[in-house]
């Protein structure tokens, strides 16, 4: 067994005892207790930054830059529904002339020139033309020669026929004479009774010819009339024909149909032309009307007689809707607008640019939004509303809706904010939040 000895400390080295401070339990609790709230506040700090990051990141993809919208507020007044657009002049009446037959032309005026109602402005040699209607004039000369020898054979036959009934009552009042003798003789004694009784039957037999010659007269009148009408017939239709053959000819003298200015000359001088071909154009400069393309979803709303403005150069003018084409091309229609009587400005000129604007009707204090995409992107059954920095979707009735402004029926209140376009890069989500605000 190892015995330890007890060690022996020199007398002259002193130990670290009486450096030492001797301290209560409580002070290094307190310290330990510190130093967790400092780390624990580290930690929470930390962690809201992280929140703070994910939240941002996560609503990062439903985050939409305000300067890629468009911002209305809704408002309450008239909603005035017109239709604005940029109209071009146009001759009302600018009619082309065309060539009725072929053969050589002779212009008589050129591109730009005035001329008068009535006035030759061409000329076309139809020696097919001319030559058809001398033999339709001659054709018209023979029935009209045959209509007047029915006429003629008509009175000749009547004549006749009254001839016969003329002599059958001679005859008659010849036999009531005998007659009449032959009852005195017998009467006296004179004469037989059968002497008597045959000249009854003479008069009996001459009152059957006048009968007879009566009917003839009358059946032999309506035979001639019918021959000399038929006759007649005949020669009146030659005679429309001649009539219609004189018509082309004298339209082969192009004329012009009003005062006015020669437009576009279609064809060359001297030049044989085919029928129906386009020879000129005749511009009447005293009434201009003005030509506007308007969008397909106002075309259900345009009416002839419609009031209008058209303005040049300052000053406003009345007009009215004269024509609307009965098709679309390429989204729009097609209108006319003409000046009212007695307001048409003077010095215009065809193709002359003049804004126009017509007036559909007008709603009296209505809620109203800015017109926008967004219409059309929701079809009009919601609209994103701003509350605060998000935008809200929300259900919304939309009414009648003009170039600049939509009637809101139902959804929306006076005051609100609703994005009017852009709305395509919110998908479809409810609630979007708008940076850049």
């Amino acid at each position: 067994m190892r015995h330890i000895q007890p060690s022996i400390r020199p007398s002259g080295i002193r130990d670290t005892s009486e450096q030492d401070t001797v301290r209560t339990g409580g002070a290094p609790g307190r310290a330990r207790l510190t130093r967790w709230l400092v780390v624990g506040g580290v930690v929470l700090a930390v962690l809201a930054g992280l929140a703070w990051l994910v939240a941002a990141w996560a609503g990062g993809a439903n985050s939409v830059d305000a300067q890629r919208l468009r911002f209305a507020e809704v408002t309450r007044g008239d909603l005035v529904r017109d239709i604005a657009a940029e109209g071009r002049v146009i001759a009302a009446n600018s009619p082309t002339l065309y060539a009725i037959s072929g053969g050589m032309l002779t212009l008589k005026v050129v591109a730009g020139d005035r001329v008068e109602r009535g006035q030759a402005l061409a000329e076309i040699d139809s020696p097919e033309l001319r030559s058809k209607l001398a033999q339709e004039e001659a054709t018209l000369a023979s029935y009209e020669a045959e209509a007047g020898r029915a006429a003629l054979d008509a009175q000749l036959r009547r004549a006749e026929a009254r001839k016969v009934l003329d002599q059958a009552q001679i005859d008659r009042t010849a036999a009531q004479r005998d007659l009449q003798r032959y009852q005195r003789a017998f009467e006296g004694g004179a004469v037989a009774q059968v002497d008597l009784a045959r000249a009854q039957d003479t008069l009996q037999k001459t009152e059957i010819g006048v009968s007879a010659a009566n009917e003839d007269l009358g059946l032999q009148g309506r035979g001639a009339s019918l021959d000399t009408r038929n006759k007649q017939l005949v020669a009146e239709r030659q005679r429309s024909v001649v009539m219609e053959m004189r018509r082309q000819v004298e339209a082969l003298t192009l004329r012009a149909p009003f005062d006015g200015i020669v437009g576009q000359v279609q064809a060359v001088q001297s030049s044989n032309v085919a029928a129906n071909a386009a020879v000129l154009s005749v511009v009447d400069l005293s009434v201009f009307e003005v030509e506007i393309r308007v969008p397909e979803s106002f075309a259900r709303d345009l009416e002839i007689g419609m009031p209008a403005e058209l303005r040049s150069v300052g000053t406003t003018y009345p007009a009215k809707v004269s024509a609307v084409s009965p098709e679309v091309v390429n989204g729009e229609v097609v209108a006319r607008l003409r000046f009212d009587a007695g307001s048409q400005p003077p010095g215009l000129r065809q193709s002359q640019r003049l804004t126009a604007r017509i007036l559909l009707d007008t709603r009296k204090d209505v809620l109203m939004v800015a017109r926008g995409p967004f219409l059309d992107q929701e079809g009009g059954s919601a609209a994103y509303v701003m509350d605060g920095n998000t935008a809200v979707r929300r259900p919304i009735t939309a009414g009648a809706s003009s170039l600049s402004a939509v009637e809101i029926v139902d959804g929306l209140q006076p005051g609100e904010r609703v994005v009017v376009a852009g709305t395509d890069l919110f998908d479809n989500a409810e609630r979007i939040r708008i940076s850049g605000l």
